[in-house]
């Protein structure tokens, strides 16, 4: 039986991200094993893998007990454990684990495939945020047998800064997109109505949607600073999720004076039903990997309006959705305006983004998985 680790810094990441790689590779015979901080108190992973190992390194990069304890600890799961692959992912994880295993994987023991999902040095990032992430990446790629990266700006920039060797990066657009959840057809016209109840609204109110973590680098303060610029008293926003900054956003919202406009909902779990009552949604990042709210969005026949950052440029970039420059509110107002004034063809605009997902689709995902994961180990 092959044996597969999956690292990540935190269990989330695994069953978020990962579940539909794990669970196929467990269905071809293989021992799936996670490891993160918490992991074993996380019911979703408990039921995910096989076996579960805890590390106590944290998501702050200087935090002491990333480079005192956490390299012990995962050292001594190795020599426990005779794995064939290890896939790691999250900056903590990946760099913690490349290098306290290397000498191991120079033996010969394992092939180590580092999955990045959206490096932290990128275009428009502050520059010596980038140096240092940059610097981090290239010494933990010395350490690395594979790269998959999961848009066109990522792999662009392993190949130039050779993180590795070019022959040696891989991208695959993302970790499976199931196309029957996000599926147009399958939400009932009575749901879409008591979601609309739910939030108060007509049936005939124009409703945007946002599926984001409230923090800095997603930008809430541009969607509502747009929202507010656009001076349409009839159309309402909703923003879907939590984070460190929701009570601040809800306080920026009433201070603009569109309190009764926005719906500040939550975390949620029927986004497909949100998606398919909403006319468009908006992503006002300055950072992304490969967004699945913009995937989940296309799957659901609905247009997006996102920056022009990578990741997320990769999936409108062909005229699936708007694209306006980082920041620029009045951009951003002049787009809701736009799929506002312009019904039919925003309407055929996400229909056409549907028909563009299918790269992503799960099974596609899955074979260019585990067409990896199989030449990794037969070097091995």
């Amino acid at each position: 039986m092959k044996k597969l680790l999956m690292v990540a810094t935190i269990p989330i990441t695994l069953s978020s991200f990962f579940t539909y790689i794990i669970r196929h590779m467990q269905s071809k015979g293989w021992c799936v094993d996670g490891m993160a901080a918490g992991i074993s108190s996380d019911t979703k992973c408990l039921k995910l893998f096989d076996k579960v190992w805890d590390v106590e390194w944290s998501r702050n990069p200087l935090a002491p007990k990333n480079f005192l304890l956490a390299p012990q600890q995962v050292r001594t799961v190795f020599n426990q454990n005779d794995y064939d692959l290890v896939n790691v992912t999250t900056p903590v994880a990946g760099f913690v684990t490349r290098l306290a295993v290397n000498d191991l994987r120079k033996q010969g023991k394992f092939k180590m495939i580092y999955t990045a999902l959206g490096f932290h040095f990128y275009k428009g990032g502050a520059p010596h945020r980038n140096t240092i992430f940059l610097i981090l990446e290239k010494l933990a790629g010395a350490k690395t047998d594979y790269l998959i990266v999961i848009n066109h700006e990522d792999e662009e920039a392993a190949k130039r800064h050779r993180l590795v060797p070019s022959e040696q990066v891989r991208l695959i657009p993302g970790v499976g997109m199931n196309l029957q959840r996000f599926d147009y057809n399958t939400i009932p016209q009575a749901e879409i109505l008591r979601v609309r109840e739910e939030l108060g609204l007509a049936s005939a109110t124009p409703l945007f949607l946002s599926i984001a973590e409230f923090i800095e680098r997603k930008r809430h303060r541009d969607i509502l600073k747009a929202f507010a610029r656009l001076g349409r008293s009839d159309v309402h926003l909703a923003l879907a999720g939590d984070g460190d900054l929701f009570n601040q956003m809800q306080m920026l919202a009433s201070d603009l004076g569109i309190q009764n406009q926005v719906h500040f909902i939550g975390y949620r779990q029927d986004i497909p039903l949100l998606l398919r009552a909403s006319v468009a949604t908006l992503l006002a990042s300055e950072q992304e990997g490969l967004p699945s709210c913009v995937m989940e969005s296309l799957s659901m026949e609905i247009p997006v309006i996102g920056t022009n950052i990578r990741g997320t440029r990769d999936l409108l970039e062909g005229g699936y959705g708007l694209l306006v420059k980082l920041g620029d509110v009045e951009a951003l107002a002049a787009a809701i305006a736009w799929v506002l004034d312009h019904p039919e063809e925003a309407r055929l605009m996400g229909k056409r983004g549907r028909e563009s997902l299918t790269p992503y689709n799960v099974p596609d995902i899955l074979h260019e998985y585990e067409t990896l994961y199989t030449k990794a180990i037969s070097a091995k």
